[in-house]
Order: structure tokens, then C-alpha cells, then sequence
């Protein structure tokens, strides 16, 4: 799965559980659980991400294929957060060939401006750490937790020069990969993410599998057929 950031990508993912019968994988809570662990991996990870490096793409596919060869990835799996190099995308489909899986692209799309809204948008207690949005979830007070009364803030995250450059970064890593897949003859199906409530654009997802001849199964139910 593909999506940038405010895209809704990792909601989507966990949705999406409700008609792909496998696990949603996401890299980057693999490799939380590592450091929260305090393993060989973990301290690894940990100490480049300390010093500002990125996790090789070697670590990264070496926690993939360990982790989609169990039990519970035999019927499919989502994948999310990986592949983020070009490298590490033809290590996976080198990886699904040889376990007998073939890929899909999901590809989350969203008017960037309607990100930068959305994410520009939000507020944090710096106290209790509730987030609201002015939109769609705005506090009882203008600019005041309701939990506490204390004062709302800007997460440096959330403001729009550092939104509009983490979009930028997001296009340089991500058409590459999108690209190559292509070129690759993996089926990609670009969603409309931006207009719909998130259960919406699940079931979007799902139909549009469907529709194109692919089969899905409904965790514990039966299988969905075009």
C-alpha cells in the first residue's frame, strides 16, 4: 500500500483486513517492536535512527521475509510502509515469486491541498496529548483542550511548510517505485482517498479488486467473487 502523508494509509491497511484475510505488516511497527524490545535488532535500528541515518534496506527485507513466510501470511498479507526503495521493491516480488505470491500496488491518492488542509489544520494538548481538528472535530473553546483547559498547540509536524516538504519527499521516493512496478507488470489501482469516509473508501478498494477479476476472501466468511 502506497499513500502519502494524510492520505489515511495505515487506516486503510488495518480496514482493509476485512476482506483480505491476511495481516496487516507494517515496517515500521516491526521495527518499533525490535527497539522496544532492546534486541540486536532493535539497538541497531535504533542507534541510526539516533544519529539521523535511514534503516538499510538490508535489515528492512531481512524483516520482511521473515516475517511473511509465517503461518498466518498463507492466504495473502497487506503490506504497509514497504517497499520504500526501488531496491527493496524488487526484493519483494523476487521474495512473493518464490513463495508462490503475486503482487498488487494499492495507491492512496489525495489532492495535496486537501492534505495540507487537513494536517495544517489539527491541534494537540501538550498536556494530555488529545488531538482535535478544526474541521471535523474542533474543540468546545477555540484554541482550549476540553479535557484540561490548557491551551492547544501546533505540532511542529502539522505546520505547512514542513507538510508541503514531507509531500515533496514523498513524491522523489515513491513514483520510482511506482514506476518500476509498473514496468514490472504489477497491477496498480490508483484511490480516490480524499472525497469518502474512511469505511468508504475501503469498500471502494475492495470492489475495484473485484471488479478486476481478482479474488478476496472475508476474514472468517466467504470469498468474494467478481
Amino acid at each position: 500500500m502506497f499513500g502519502s502523508p494524510g492520505s489515511g494509509k495505515g487506516t486503510q491497511a488495518k480496514l482493509l483486513s476485512q476482506c483480505i484475510s491476511g495481516p496487516h505488516i507494517s515496517t515500521g511497527d516491526m521495527l518499533r517492536g525490535h527497539i522496544a524490545e532492546h534486541d540486536e535488532i532493535g539497538i541497531a535500528a535504533q542507534e541510526l535512527l539516533k544519529a539521523g541515518k535511514l534503516v538499510p534496506d538490508d535489515m528492512v527485507n531481512a524483516l520482511v521475509k521473515q516475517r511473511v513466510v509465517d503461518a498466518d501470511c498463507d492466504a495473502g498479507m497487506i503490506l504497509d510502509g514497504y517497499p520504500r526503495t526501488v531496491n527493496q521493491a524488487r526484493v519483494l516480488l523476487e521474495l512473493l515469486a518464490s513463495i508462490g505470491f503475486r503482487g498488487i500496488v494499492l495507491h492512496l491518492v489525495v489532492d495535496y491541498e486537501k492534505i495540507v488542509a487537513r494536517l495544517s489544520g489539527r491541534r494537540q494538548c501538550p498536556f494530555c496529548g488529545t488531538l482535535y481538528s478544526l474541521t471535523t472535530s474542533p474543540p468546545k473553546v477555540a484554541g482550549i483542550c476540553d479535557k484540561d483547559g490548557t491551551p492547544l498547540v501546533t505540532r511542529e509536524d502539522d505546520r505547512e511548510s514542513v507538510i508541503r516538504e514531507r509531500l515533496r519527499e514523498y513524491d522523489l521516493q515513491t513514483v520510482p517505485i511506482l514506476n518500476f512496478f509498473k514496468e514490472a507488470g504489477v497491477p496498480l489501482f490508483e484511490i480516490d482517498a480524499g472525497s469518502a469516509q474512511p469505511d468508504q473508501v475501503s469498500r471502494k478498494i475492495c470492489e475495484e479488486l473485484v471488479a478486476a477479476g481478482i479474488e478476496l476472501k472475508v476474514s472468517g466468511s466467504q470469498e468474494i467473487r467478481a
